[in-house]
């Protein structure tokens, strides 16, 4: 039995040179994008974002939400204890 006689060199070369075109084909996924899709998906993300504030309901009174029971009014002041 023989074992394969392996170049340190080349297969960290090899290793590296992998490591990089991983990293390349996960940058082409990320930014390889052109500038029509760019722009195609910005157009559809506004009118999804239309659409959704088209169907928004609002409330009809302008009165400021209720506060609750134990809130104590902000105009007051402290009391004094003698």
């Amino acid at each position: 039995m023989t074992a394969e006689i392996i170049n340190l060199r080349q297969a960290r070369k090899r290793r590296e040179r992998e490591a990089k075109d991983a990293e390349a084909a996960g940058n082409r996924a990320r930014f390889g994008r052109t500038r029509a899709e760019r722009e195609r998906d910005d157009i559809d993300e506004a009118k999804i974002r239309q659409h959704l504030d088209g169907h928004h309901l609002e409330n009809g009174s302008d009165a400021r939400p209720e506060e609750p029971a134990n809130a104590t009014p902000e105009t007051s002041a402290p009391k004094k204890v003698p």
